[in-house]
């Protein structure tokens, strides 16, 4: 296929061919991979690098990138290796003469060790940079060590903040090495931010009057930051909340379970670290969560069923759809195995890896599943249909706005419409909430647990006065 790029491509491939060390900051469906793949070809062209490597979400470095590499006439003769699967076959990928080796960001760390912190590559390209949000990762200690080694450095995302400018520090360290935002992150946020602590532990950090411009300001010359709505003319996204109300006998069950283990969460958890205690919320509302999909694990891992008002649900709309195929995005095994139950007489599959998603591309699957966690970063779907359900959403807002960039992307043809089923009167609506409030997952936790304990406590203190 001949490549013919926007304006904004021919800027943005120039911006890396520009600057040694920089950022793209572009939504979903602008075309990172293959604006980047054409710069690398461009310096390589021109004897500028021999090599680049590319770090990845395990599935896009399966999938994304040798797609991309192998759909432009111009990319025609890159070489691109896939350095995943065993180690044993990672070492052959890593022996083989190439242009391109993408790596799954898992194996990063691995990777580093095996060079002894010394990349052998002239050029390094982090997809989805914010996978190196976090400094107190080993993949990014890996990063802090080896990248001083390699010379030119590309970082790509469409969120480079979806929780707060916090995030930005560690990002922007594996690209200039602290030169703008400084090499502490303990600096950074004494200077920019007002921290708030729970047990001496800092649960949130709020920026400073002023400083979110500051901080803007430090990183413009290397960040190119574009929005699609900018640049392209998508067909619209329209969310609907699909709510579900449980039949009187569940709800009343519900409620038995949420206040037993809210209070119970109380007694073992209350003096917990704030860090800790996140964690701990994460179990109480993974569990409240399962209740209201429809099934619940036990100790020894075996589900339980309970109700099927989302099944029922899904497969209205599944129905409604009118033969267009539908996207689910799941939150527990025991979703996607009742899921498949419940629609027999439709084309039902887990999305896998590259397999499924050629067949989901074209048209011979009607439902197909994923975890979020799976398909949430730089897998191309559009073609496949414009359905998506959320059977259950979670608390991450970045997976979230990601999962349906999947459908809501260049090259969509209709209207994207995306369904949440909401179950109503359980943690599904406080989960709804944060993810509606753009709360970081941490904050919408905590909120949501100080929440049901005020709740119960209440109901417990009036049961008591009676």
């Amino acid at each position: 296929m001949k490549y013919r790029p926007y304006e904004y491509q021919k800027a943005a491939i120039q911006w890396v061919l520009d600057k040694p060390c920089c950022t793209l900051f572009m939504d979903m469906g602008l075309g990172k991979s293959s604006i980047t793949l054409t710069a690398i070809r461009r310096l390589i062209d021109d004897c500028e690098i021999g090599s680049a490597l590319v770090v990845a979400p395990k599935k896009v470095a399966e999938t994304t990138w040798t797609e991309e590499a192998g759909k432009w006439d111009h990319l025609r003769g890159l070489r691109v290796a896939k350095v995943t699967g065993t180690e044993k076959q990672r070492n052959m990928a890593l022996a083989e003469k190439a242009d391109v080796y993408v790596i799954g960001r898992d194996s990063f760390v691995w990777l580093v060790g095996k060079y002894g912190g010394r990349l052998p590559f002239d050029m390094l390209v982090i997809d989805e940079l914010t996978s190196f949000k976090s400094p107190k990762s080993n993949r990014f200690k890996a990063m802090r060590a080896a990248r001083p080694t390699v010379g030119r450095v590309v970082g790509l995302t469409g969120t480079p903040a979806p929780n707060g400018l916090i995030d930005l520090w560690a990002q922007m360290y594996c690209i200039d090495m602290g030169e703008r935002l400084g090499r502490s992150v303990t600096k950074y946020r004494e200077t920019y931010f007002s921290t708030h602590k729970w047990n001496n532990v800092i649960v949130r950090c709020d920026i400073k009057k002023g400083c979110e411009d500051i901080i803007r300001g430090k990183i413009s010359d290397i960040c190119l930051s574009m929005r699609a709505k900018d640049y392209l003319q998508l067909p619209a996204m329209i969310v609907h909340e699909a709510k579900v109300t449980l039949p009187p006998r569940v709800m009343e069950a519900y409620n038995r379970f949420e206040r037993e283990k809210v209070l119970e969460f109380e007694e073992r958890h209350t003096d917990e670290s704030a860090s800790i205690l996140a964690n701990s919320a994460a179990g109480l509302m993974n569990k409240l969560s399962q209740f209201a999909n429809g099934a619940v694990y036990d100790e020894a891992g075996d589900a339980h069923e309970i109700h099927g008002e989302k099944l029922d649900r899904l497969a209205e709309i599944v129905e409604a759809a009118n033969g267009n195929h539908v996207l689910v995005f799941y939150q527990f095994r025991h979703d996607a195995a009742r899921i498949l139950r419940r629609l027999k007489g439709h084309t039902v599959k887990p999305y896998e890896g590259e397999r499924e998603l050629r067949e989901w591309n074209g048209g011979k699957i009607d439902v197909l599943l994923a975890h979020p966690m799976s398909t949430a970063f730089g897998l191309n779907m559009q073609r496949g249909g414009h359905y998506i359900v959320w059977f259950g959403t979670g608390w991450n807002l970045e997976l979230y706005q990601q999962a349906n960039a999947r459908l809501h992307r260049q090259g969509q043809q209709y209207p994207v419409q995306v369904y949440k089923l909401v179950c109503a009167g359980t943690v599904d609506e406080r989960a709804d909430a944060a993810l509606s409030g753009k709360m970081g997952v941490q904050q919408g936790l905590l909120d949501s647990l100080s929440y049901l304990v005020r709740k119960h406590r209440a109901a417990t203190a009036d049961k008591d006065k009676h």
